[in-house]
């Protein structure tokens, strides 16, 4: 296994909000006005891609013997910081890129940012000039593998058939969110609490890791007692990760009916 399960967290980029709209307010009230044209464009506030400013990036990695799970940089790092960090270790790894809906938002997020801050990611663009290995099974293409966004493998690619990660891995037994919700995180972010996003972040790459486990299993690419053991292995990484909401989260599965 060379797998990276990844999740990312943003709230409204409000300094590009104050270019566009030519506004000279508090960061609060330029979220406002980012929100309200939104809505008056479209009926909802859900802001674009690019205006979404990437404040936590979470992975859990498993290759070889090792399964590790943290969230990028520290809560000082920058925006452009995180990002470089995330496409570095595609370049370094090259791993299988597992998330849920990182087709629809978080990589064309992190494209419109890495566009915004100058950041290569070689590995990650390439679709077969220079690595012939990456002309049939890409990061970008929707149907590759290199990319498996599950939500999406789950939903057979149609729409009306997605579901929210919060009540899949419920709905499988495993904890679901933990704390709150994405809706959240702008608020959050204006206390000061970065530390508790980068947790929440990284218990949905957890969620996210435990899903896919049973897709491969489904899949037919584990079986159910390599299953077993991966999921006995992740629980051993709670367990001495020393973290109290990775422990909480521990309790929650172990509480639950999987």
């Amino acid at each position: 296994m060379n797998i990276l399960v990844f999740d990312i967290e943003t709230v409204p980029d409000v300094e590009a909000g104050r270019r566009l709209y030519r506004l000279d307010l508090p960061d609060l009230d330029v979220a406002r006005v980012m929100a309200l044209k939104r809505r008056e464009e479209s009926g909802q506030d859900f802001l674009r891609h690019y205006l979404h400013k990437v404040v936590a990036i979470s992975v859990l990695l498993r290759r070889g013997d090792e399964c590790r799970i943290w969230s990028i940089g520290d809560e000082s790092s920058s925006e452009a910081d995180l990002i470089r960090r995330f496409f570095d270790g595609i370049d370094k790894f090259s791993p299988t890129l597992v998330s849920w809906n990182g087709g629809g938002f978080d990589l064309p997020v992190l494209h419109y940012r890495a566009l915004l801050h100058k950041i290569p990611g070689a590995r990650y663009w390439e679709t077969g000039e220079d690595d012939p290995a990456f002309r049939f099974n890409n990061y970008l293409s929707r149907y590759h593998a290199r990319h498996t966004d599950v939500m999406d493998v789950l939903a057979g690619y149609q729409a009306r058939a997605v579901a929210p990660l919060d009540q899949i891995a419920s709905f499988l037994g495993f904890p679901g969110k933990q704390g709150h919700g994405g809706a959240e995180v702008w608020e959050r972010f204006c206390q000061g609490e970065l530390a508790g996003i980068r947790a929440y972040c990284e218990t949905d790459v957890i969620n996210t890791y435990l899903v896919y486990l049973r897709l491969e299993q489904m899949r037919g690419h584990l079986s159910l007692v390599e299953h077993e053991h991966e999921e006995e292995r992740l629980k051993a990484v709670l367990r001495e990760s020393g973290q109290p909401y990775l422990h909480a989260f521990l309790a929650a599965w172990e509480g639950g009916n999987p």
